[in-house]
């Protein structure tokens, strides 16, 4: 588990291959990620969007952003945690993510950005 405290605000992340769902024959590999957000600040905040970087290794590389994640602007109070599971797709059986969520103190309305730390999708034959 790859594990960071930015802004007041701790994101955690845990990778899986899903082989159910890959294709190597056709350069295909998916993986789901984990990621906990819990706040550690003593106001409460919400999540209003997310950037990701995604880097294959063959070089490809896509962003994406949008609202909330997975349908939701989570709102979290002091101590309190939001857990969701979501999926990357890529060419290759290497590849990484980082990013970051713009949030949004609840008690002062003031926008602030938390980073999502990097971490490595790669399928486990790789890994030996």
């Amino acid at each position: 588990m790859i594990s960071k405290i930015s802004q007041g605000v701790q994101i955690s992340v845990e990778i899986f291959y899903q082989s159910d769902y890959s294709n190597p024959v056709n350069n295909e590999y998916m993986f789901a990620y984990r990621i906990t957000i819990e706040n550690h600040n003593h106001f409460s905040v919400q999540l209003l969007r997310r950037q990701w970087y995604i880097f294959d290794s063959n070089g490809e590389h896509r962003d994406v952003e949008g609202e909330g994640v997975v349908g939701a602007q989570p709102s979290l109070s002091p101590g309190e945690k939001f857990q969701y599971v979501s999926g990357c797709n890529l060419r290759t059986e290497m590849g990484r993510m980082h990013g970051f969520y713009s949030m949004e103190n609840l008690d002062s309305k003031e926008a602030f950005t938390v980073n999502i730390p990097p971490f490595e999708m790669i399928v486990p034959a790789k890994m030996n």
